[in-house]
């Protein structure tokens, strides 16, 4: 029988920890909620847990992760969605707590995508899956 007791690393505290140390993202706020005031276009990168699955008995969570990315214009939004795509896949090998990344995969790249709440908004948006082991 697995052992019941499971404690799963916070994946988009992870992530947004892990993107605010790139030097190619200081330009842009990286969090998991807006920043006050926000409007769209600022280049801000947010990070979503957006679903995923725990796989027991290899004790490996498989969190998909969303990711937003704003810009004060299309092109803008577009170079700061290709920097956080490279980043995010340098992921591999983190750890986080008792936590460990031991992979990265793009599920669906950058792409544009309106963001309908704000008009003036310039958005990317991507998703990622993150295998991760717990102790």
């Amino acid at each position: 029988m697995a052992d019941p007791t499971v404690t799963f690393p916070d994946v988009e505290r992870l992530v947004v920890d892990y993107l605010k140390t790139r030097t190619e993202l200081a330009a842009a706020t990286v969090d998991n909620v807006p920043p006050g005031g926000f409007d769209g276009t600022q280049q801000v990168v947010l990070v979503s847990r957006s679903g995923g699955a725990w796989i027991d008995d290899q004790r490996l969570d498989q969190p998909l992760v969303d990711l937003e990315v704003y810009g004060p214009d299309k092109t803008t939004a577009h170079t700061l969605a290709l920097k956080v795509r490279s980043a995010v896949l340098t992921l591999r090998g983190t750890l986080y707590g008792t936590a460990r990344v031991t992979d990265v995969v793009e599920a669906d790249g950058p792409r544009w995508l309106p963001d309908w709440n704000r008009s003036a908004a310039n958005r990317y948006y991507s998703t990622v899956r993150l295998l991760i082991h717990t102790a």
